[in-house]
């Protein structure tokens, strides 16, 4: 598996116009092929952060999926609502390189 780590700040000013476009842009990434799983996070204080993670099977779903044309301007949309952008591609561990679940 792959994950795609993005975190951001929604911009102070724009909090409103972030909350109208968040479910337009969740649906717009979902409908390109290869995503497995995608989670959304906030702190438990409230404070305007924000981590999404996409889930890949492998490093090619990954690409074609950032590579399309709806992801792109997803992207560049929400770079005008958010600051602090950062991203993350993560791969399989060598150590752990499949999911170890408790009492398994």
């Amino acid at each position: 598996m792959v994950l795609y780590v993005f975190q951001w700040n929604v911009h102070p000013d724009k909090g409103d116009e972030y909350a109208a476009f968040t479910q337009r842009a969740i649906a717009r990434t979902l409908a390109v092929p290869g995503v497995v799983e995608f989670r959304g996070y906030r702190p438990v204080s409230g404070a305007a952060q924000v981590v999404v993670t996409y889930e890949f099977a492998d490093m090619a779903a990954w690409t074609a999926w950032y590579a399309h044309d709806d992801v792109q301007q997803v992207i560049a949309e929400l770079r005008t609502l958010t600051g602090n952008v950062s991203m993350q591609l993560w791969g399989p561990s060598p150590v752990v390189p499949q999911p170890i679940r408790p009492g398994g």
